[in-house]
């Protein structure tokens, strides 16, 4: 006998949901940073990571922006889902299986781009990781 509430997730699992969703929220805000980021910036970032050169494009740098403020709008969104699960109970539970689709399809679209072994397991693991611990604090009570 746990101590439920509201849609039916345990109090322990529900607070653990809510602190992952704050996080993960806050650090995809900062990625509004990265959408008025100098073009100087994304050149050295990049070559930093030996990603170069970096194509300087006005393709490139749109594209670079736009992710940013999609990933920044994402931040909203789990922000302002954390702040009443019970509610967006049913709505976290499909972000959790879109979350590990995104993963997996990370994992497709970095290796087609030729991308380094280390980000493609990083990147797609930890987001496919993050929609399976999503979904098991979610799910765990129905």
């Amino acid at each position: 006998m746990g101590d439920n509430t509201g849609a039916g997730i345990m109090k322990k699992d529900r607070v653990r949901l809510i602190w992952m969703l704050r996080l993960v929220g806050i650090a995809a805000l900062f990625a509004f940073g990265a959408a008025i980021m100098p073009e100087k910036w994304m050149v050295e970032t990049a070559e930093f990571l030996g990603f170069e050169p970096f194509p300087d494009s006005p393709l490139t740098f749109y594209l670079a922006r736009n992710l940013s403020l999609l990933y920044g709008f994402v931040g909203v969104l789990l922000m302002v889902v954390a702040n009443d699960v019970d509610r967006y109970l049913p709505l976290i539970r499909i972000l959790a299986y879109c979350t590990i689709a995104f993963g997996i399809s990370q994992a497709v679209v970095d290796t087609m781009s030729g991308l380094p072994r280390w980000w493609i397991v990083g990147e797609s693991l930890s987001t496919t990781m993050g929609g399976l611990v999503m979904g098991w604090f979610a799910g765990r009570n129905r």
